[in-house]
């Protein structure tokens, strides 16, 4: 394989801290690469000195001269007085790139819904997110960066995403390097992992669970090592005391000796260790919703966020909510927790119900933000019963990765993933026995993420859980439900799989309820706001065709690409006549892409694109 760009003895310090030291590494032709890590550890410092956004304090960066590097930063780089349209595909004709199927499929599959015409400084977080994520996957790129690319979409959105990186290049071909904390993400396209820990990079094959594997076989031989070394180190001190006086050359030779054996051990790394908090009793009765009607709040009468929908909950019941981004699965959380109230219908709350929510934005924090993290868990409690065994609020802050240095940090200090960590634990030392979680994985690394299912999986209380992260909604809950955009909500028995062939179903019938994969006309050149004098049945008719095409011109790439293969052998054996008749298939098939191609744009004009 060609080896495109590398790292050479890379070291970065941050004032006092090194945070990559003297690592070396490399992208080659085909590398499909996860890069995981605590926060903090480096990982988006490493990416932007490869992509050559930064430069180390000592080393280089190297790249074959030809490669072209993408790379999609977690900040806001978007011109907010663009439009949609113009920040995505720039001053270029609709024709000129509406022709070309690999746009077409990136519009659909994650600006579906967005205005074309809307300027960016308008758009949410995550379609601003979307579209820069749009404009970098329509170029046309030898290697792709990208830091943090699943946050702000939904289920969708990241399955689409997985398909798209898994088929956009050949086997052999092009590479690219993800930071992501979705770790069904990392396993669906990942063929190496990269961890980042300790000023170093230690690199495995496979995706998330092959290094899960690696790293658990690598730390058993560590221990087994320390072992053996803490059993040297004991014979040595053991022997120091009874020895001869350290004025002798022996004593001193096995002092050495002894100072040797310690002398490279490194620092222990923090542990993340969330515990199992007491649970207020859980009567029969939890939270029900009985014929529950919502209108969308401060829009026009009629217009319905939630239609006569029931649900209620069971003690112990461990639900995950799945669905199209504003369909209302926040707003859900905000019914059963009481902070709204319905239009019509009932919420029924047992007497016994406590609730906790974990929010996205944790504002809970803002009126704290004063404090330090401890004197945060103090103002709960001074101690606290964990697994039958009593810790006191700095043991306990301590267990979740707060350093005993880290717990005198200001709370407005903290970073995201930190101030979740924080939030998590204030809501568990309250005891409550219904625990709301919404996107709970925004912002914490993958070993925070395990040692928070790890108390999830026994946490004896009735659990909602509202999350794009698949691996979480597999590993938590027992049952799913989904929100498709149409006011109902439905239940999922095969799973989150079940709930992306409801959603490809609809999108194909043109029953689209929203959401960041909708490959609706608005992938095309001016999304919905030019009316075209279509009735809603040819409408409909028009999206039907445009998936029916975009599926045909799918196939036809894959025939190209076979063609083109079996061309260049051809050639090189020097079977010219064969050649011949594979060229004749060719100009067959690029016939056909020319006039799926024109029916494609026509059924656009119908949608008044």
């Amino acid at each position: 394989m060609a080896h495109l760009l590398g790292g050479e003895n890379l070291t970065v310090s941050f004032a006092t801290r090194t945070v990559l030291d003297g690592v070396t590494l490399g992208l080659e032709d085909g590398d499909r690469i996860g890069m995981v890590g605590r926060n903090g550890d480096g990982k988006s410092t490493l990416m932007r000195l490869l992509a050559l956004r930064s430069t180390p304090d000592s080393g280089r960066v190297t790249k074959r001269g030809d490669v072209n590097v993408g790379y999609l930063d977690q900040g806001d780089v978007l011109d907010g007085d663009l439009t949609v349209g113009a920040a995505i595909v720039g001053d270029r004709a609709d024709h000129e790139w509406a022709a070309n199927a690999k746009i077409r499929e990136v519009m659909g599959g994650l600006v579906g819904d967005v205005d074309w015409h809307a300027n960016v400084h308008a758009l949410s977080g995550g379609q601003k997110r979307r579209v820069a994520l749009a404009k970098l996957l329509i170029e046309d790129h030898d290697v792709i960066m990208l830091d943090e690319p699943t946050n702000h979409l939904d289920v969708e959105g990241v399955a689409w995403l997985a398909r798209h990186l898994k088929t956009r290049w050949r086997a052999n071909q092009g590479a690219f390097l993800v930071v992501t904390h979705d770790r069904w993400f990392l396993d669906e396209v990942c063929n190496y992992t990269w961890e980042v820990h300790d000023a170093m990079v230690d690199m495995f094959d496979g995706g998330y669970a092959a290094y899960v594997l690696a790293r658990a076989e690598r730390d058993r031989m560590a221990s087994v090592v320390e072992g053996k070394r803490q059993q040297l180190v004991k014979k040595e001190l053991a022997w120091l005391r009874r020895g001869a006086p350290a004025r002798t050359a022996k004593p001193k030779f096995r002092i050495e000796a002894a100072n040797d054996l310690i002398a490279d051990v490194p620092d222990p790394r923090d542990s993340v260790a969330l515990s199992k908090m007491a649970t207020a009793r859980l009567g029969k009765d939890v939270l029900d919703l009985e014929n529950v009607t919502l209108d969308f709040l401060g829009g026009e009468s009629g217009q319905k966020l939630f239609d006569n929908i029931t649900l209620r909950l069971a003690p112990g019941e461990r639900l995950g909510l799945v669905g199209v981004n504003g369909a209302g699965k926040s707003t859900l959380l905000k019914l059963l927790n009481g902070e709204i109230q319905p239009t019509t219908g009932k919420v029924k709350r047992g007497k016994t119900v406590v609730t906790a929510v974990l929010t996205q934005d944790v504002k809970e924090l803002d009126d704290v933000s004063d404090l330090r993290v401890i004197e945060v868990i103090e103002r709960e409690k001074r101690s606290f019963s964990v697994g039958g065994k009593e810790f006191t609020a700095g043991q306990l802050v301590e267990q979740l990765g707060f350093t005993k240095e880290k717990q005198w940090t200001p709370v407005s200090d903290l970073s995201g993933g930190e101030r979740r960590r924080l939030q998590l634990l204030r809501l568990l030392v309250g005891e409550p026995n219904v625990l709301m979680l919404d996107e709970p994985t925004n912002d914490l690394d993958t070993d925070t993420l395990a040692a928070v299912e790890d108390v999830l999986d026994g946490w004896p209380g009735t659990l909602v859980v509202v999350s794009h992260d698949r691996y979480l909604l597999e590993r938590v809950t027992d049952n799913q439900m989904a929100l498709l955009g149409d006011g109902k909500l439905r239940g999922l028995p095969g799973g989150v799989d079940q709930y992306l062939e409801l959603r490809e179903a609809a999108l194909a019938s043109g029953a689209v309820g929203g959401g960041s994969g909708a490959p609706t006309a608005a992938s095309g050149g001016s999304a919905g706001t030019a009316a075209s004098g279509a009735s809603e049945a040819e409408k409909r008719e028009a999206r039907k065709d445009l998936n029916r095409i975009d599926r045909q011109l799918g196939k036809i790439a894959q025939q190209e690409e076979k063609l083109h293969t079996q061309m260049a052998a051809k050639s090189q054996s020097g079977d010219f006549d064969a050649l011949g008749e594979l060229n004749a298939k060719l100009q067959e098939l690029l016939e056909e892409k020319e006039g799926l191609e024109l029916e494609w744009l026509e059924a656009a004009e119908i949608l008044g694109e």
